[in-house]
């Protein structure tokens, strides 16, 4: 096994530890905003899956790069759909304020 190959594992293997432990210490609160926050990251991720898919020159490679892309896009995706169901509990109702008294009050 080459050194470049082994500090490239490594590496990996210490960000996915330092990943878990940094999520698993976030409020469930906060796990939601701070998901809706990180889009805009999550899109570094399909250019990665892109740039994997330009360099590849094998068979593997192109399905790597193609489950790569189709994970990238799913994250993304999921992302958006759920802070948008986030905002809608944010959203006022149709018909909320008619349920008042002819005279004004409450």
């Amino acid at each position: 096994m080459s050194t470049g190959l082994l500090t490239d594992i490594s590496v990996f293997i210490l960000a996915l530890l330092v990943g878990f432990e940094v999520i698993s210490k976030v409020p469930a609160t906060l796990h939601t905003p701070l998901m809706s926050a990180s889009n805009a990251i999550h899109g570094v991720v399909i250019v990665g899956a892109m740039v994997t898919g330009a360099e590849a020159h094998s068979t593997a490679g192109y399905i790597l790069a193609f489950v790569a892309s189709a994970f990238a896009a799913m994250n993304v995706v999921g992302g958006y759909s759920v802070t948008d169901r986030m905002l809608q509990m944010f959203r006022k109702r149709p018909g909320a304020g008619t349920d008042r008294r002819p005279d004004g009050k409450a």
